[in-house]
């Protein structure tokens, strides 16, 4: 049984403990600096399911770090610990416009002759600047003609991410 004086030391107690921010909820927001982790899903406006951590560790990234497409990051800025929110980024603000001029049409030839080409496939090419672009295989006409495309695959494409932020580290 509590006696009066355990009651006002409880009392005392708890709002010590609320002034300190001793057992209340965290109001603090992820902002650029912090290295935060996401669960996460990415899909389509026609709902297909292009990537997720569902079944994985969270992915872990610093905010303002340019590691993932500006638009995530964008979203994952204000939200708190244990938020959820789906946000629909737009095309440029993800991977950008699909450039034409990023499908080109090569010979069959050009590929060493161990190499069997197949649609999908994705060619590594060195630039004569050095730098690694890649191409995904699109199309093999029956000339031997191959079509690549050097876009992103998702290059052209509003996606949508369901996000729910699990830590601020």
């Amino acid at each position: 049984m509590l006696k009066v004086g355990h009651i006002a030391l409880i009392a005392v107690m708890l709002t010590v403990a609320v002034l300190t921010g001793c057992g209340s909820t965290s109001t603090r927001v992820a902002q650029n600096g912090d290295t935060v982790q996401v669960n996460y899903t990415g899909r389509l406006a026609d709902g297909t399911v292009f990537d997720s951590s569902t079944g994985h560790d969270p992915l872990e990234f610093t905010l303002g770090s340019d590691q993932l497409i500006p638009g995530f990051e964008q979203a994952v800025l204000g939200m708190k610990v244990g938020e959820k929110k789906t946000v629909r980024i737009p095309a440029d603000e993800a991977y950008g416009q699909h450039l034409d001029e990023l499908v080109i049409q090569v010979p069959r030839e050009r590929l060493s002759s161990d190499q069997e080409p197949s649609v999908g496939q994705v060619l590594q090419v060195t630039g004569q600047d050095g730098k690694t672009y890649y191409f995904t295989i699109t199309a093999i006409s029956d000339n031997g003609t191959l079509t690549l495309d050097g876009n992103p695959p998702l290059a052209g494409k509003d996606l949508i991410f369901d996000i729910e932020l699990v830590k601020i580290k």
